[in-house]
């Protein structure tokens, strides 16, 4: 009699618990990546739609262009702090772009509250994601908006004697959106904190007006008071602003040597363009890095 041999099926070896892990990561990792480009769709589709909101956040910064900087221009027309051919309108006019930048980037994190209250935030914070990837998206959301509402303000150049060139936008671009960001993250940071759409408000208001008026978009940073010199070296707008007024003022025919005077003098040390953006770049991280934390403490 012969038996008949049967051979047991086999079986896969089971993946190994670092495997396993691997996959969780990397499954987490796609999940928040996805988690940071809905919401920062989400919330450029709401900027988009909203074109009454798009409206009058142009018309303010125009206000200040053509009433403001026209005003002024005449008192301060044969002034010693402009170079010959240069007035305050066009001195005023990069100022003018970072003041829409910091609106719309500080503001925009007013949709975290809005979602709070309206039950979409405790969607995402109860989804299967990193609660970083909420910040990281309302960041770059309010960021991008920001940019487009500083970038589109530059079809008024050329009514005000600065040539638009190819290499002057892109210029521009980088640096609206590296203040934008920053700012961005800076909305973002408190907004994460704040429990009512009133609160909310009250503090955005208060951080704005001074860090709209100390950045040096109205005057420049030379000639100060002790007092006041230091208040506008802890504005972080100050380092944003620079730059960009550099590139938009030499594509206008201003000497670069006649732009150093605006420079941002820093214990003793004058400050590059580089450095500004570096100072920007690292207080964007930093504020992201606070919403982050922010984000991930439980309610």
């Amino acid at each position: 009699m012969t038996n008949a041999i049967t051979e047991a099926p086999t079986r896969e070896p089971a993946a190994a618990p670092a495997e396993r892990r691997a996959v969780r990561e990397t499954n987490a990792y796609a999940a928040s990546l996805t988690a940071v480009w809905v919401v920062w769709k989400r919330d450029l589709v709401r900027y988009w739609r909203d074109r009454g909101r798009v409206i009058a956040s142009l018309m303010q910064p125009l206000l200040y262009l053509v009433i403001f900087g026209t005003g002024l221009s005449s008192l301060m027309r044969g002034g010693s702090s402009f170079p010959k051919g240069f007035n305050y309108q066009q001195f005023l006019y990069p100022g003018v772009i970072s003041m829409a930048v910091l609106f719309t980037a500080m503001f925009g994190a007013m949709s975290i509250v809005w979602d709070r209250e309206f039950g979409f935030m405790k969607e995402l914070l109860v989804a299967p994601i990193d609660r970083s990837a909420i910040a990281i998206g309302k960041t770059l959301g309010g960021a991008t908006q920001a940019m487009v509402q500083g970038v589109v303000l530059l079809v008024l150049a050329p009514f005000i004697g600065i040539t638009v060139t190819p290499l002057m936008v892109l210029q521009v671009l980088v640096l609206v959106f590296i203040l934008a960001f920053a700012l961005s993250a800076l909305g973002v940071a408190v907004g994460s904190r704040m429990k009512s759409m009133q609160g909310f408000q009250v503090v955005m208001n208060f951080l704005m007006m001074p860090i709209f008026f100390l950045s040096g978009a109205l005057f420049p940073l030379t000639g100060l008071p002790a007092w006041l010199t230091v208040l506008t070296r802890i504005d972080p707008a100050s380092y944003g602003i620079g730059p960009i007024r550099k590139v938009v003022l030499e594509a206008g025919g201003v000497p670069a040597r006649a732009l150093d005077q605006y420079a941002i003098d820093l214990f003793g040390h004058r400050l590059s363009t580089l450095e500004e953006v570096g100072i920007m770049l690292v207080f964007g991280v930093v504020m992201m890095a606070v919403a982050v934390y922010n984000f991930q403490q439980r309610d």
